[in-house]
């Protein structure tokens, strides 16, 4: 993947039912999910025409709505979604998704899980 562009979504700030435990799943909790997605943008760096290149803003809307419905208990169930949800996207070759759940362990700020995950060609 190091030979393509990246895009990349920070610090997106969402809330869902997550966890294992009873009281996990009765209230909506924080998570902090960060993408790269890895595409060619060369074509829309020379056209400067949407069509060419990954719209993000159409990735970020199906993440939220997907993230917000979600009811996982693992943070890596979540995040295998929102990898899937970016390969979907027929531009993206390749993708890294972390996604934070802060708060999750008592002394520390956050536990996240990091993926990476590539089209099968």
């Amino acid at each position: 993947m190091a030979e393509l562009d990246h895009i990349h979504i920070r610090d997106l700030r969402l809330r869902c039912v997550i966890g294992l435990y009873e009281w996990e799943r009765k209230e909506k909790q924080d998570v902090i999910v960060n993408i790269t997605i890895h595409a060619d943008l060369t074509a829309a760096g020379r056209s400067d025409n949407l069509d060419d290149t990954v719209d993000y803003k159409a990735i970020k809307k199906e993440i939220i709505t997907f993230v917000e419905g979600s009811g996982f208990n693992l943070v890596e169930a979540l995040a295998e979604g929102i990898a899937d949800i970016c390969l979907g996207n027929e531009k993206v070759m390749g993708c890294e998704v972390t996604v934070d759940k802060p708060g999750a362990l008592r002394f520390a700020r956050s536990v996240a899980v990091e993926i990476s995950r590539e089209r099968r060609r």
